[in-house]
């Protein structure tokens, strides 16, 4: 190993939980649905984290086929950064116009997460359909947040396990919201149809409308009132 920032598991173990538990904290996990939807993210995690401290396979295994051509392909932390080796970037990584964007994208991820699960809680007060702040530009602002931070640290620190899980998280994540969209269609009626008329979809590809079962329900484990 070239780097000490490598075979850190401790911080591949703190950094993991934190995530996860920053997360958990803005999402408020209820369902089985929305823990799968958690743990899709909880797994994007460990594999981004055990690349970032624990061991660089990636740069392991573009290291030997693209070593020569891209001399800052190493086996160091700095190294990890590939967008910015394998653009020339030779400045501070954390600097980079990647890694500026990744922090825009994860920032604005979790504040989507957070926004959306607070109009989320005041629809499930009065049994409505969430159709204000995030919920009036996007169905499913939480899994978009969702997808927002995982895009985010894709742009810092990629790696060949979280690049193939990102597209398959992404189709997850679609066929949650078009079941929620099932539900909620089936409780809201004309409201959710002249909603989803002019809202946009982003997740759920065209499919009946649909609508989510909050918490507190007394029709099974949500009443329908708004989508994650």
């Amino acid at each position: 190993m070239d780097d000490a920032a490598y075979g850190l598991w401790p911080l591949v173990v703190l950094s993991t939980l934190l995530f996860i538990a920053f997360a958990a904290g803005f999402f408020r996990p209820k369902t089985k649905r929305d823990w799968r939807a958690m743990g899709a993210y909880s797994a994007f995690l460990v594999a981004l984290f055990t690349e970032m401290y624990g061991i660089p396979l990636t740069v392991y295994l573009l290291g030997s086929w693209l070593g020569s051509r891209f001399p800052l392909l190493k086996n160091t932390h700095a190294g990890g950064h590939l967008w910015n080796d394998l653009t020339g970037w030779s400045g501070d990584p954390h600097l980079s116009p990647f890694h500026l964007a990744g922090y825009v994208a994860i920032g604005t991820g979790f504040w989507l997460i957070a926004a959306a699960w607070r109009r989320l809680h005041e629809a499930v007060q009065h049994d409505h359909l969430a159709t204000t702040g995030p919920y009036a530009w996007v169905r499913h602002p939480q899994y978009d947040g969702f997808l927002l931070v995982m895009i985010g640290f894709l742009l810092q620190w990629p790696t060949i396990p979280t690049l193939i899980m990102f597209p398959i998280l992404v189709y997850v994540y679609a066929r949650l919201a078009r079941s929620e969209e099932r539900e909620v269609a089936a409780h809201f009626g004309e409201q959710w149809t002249a909603y989803a008329e002019r809202d946009s979809r982003v997740l759920a590809e065209a499919a009946p409308p649909a609508v989510r079962r909050p918490p507190g329900s007394t029709r099974g484990p949500h009443r329908p009132a708004a989508r994650r």
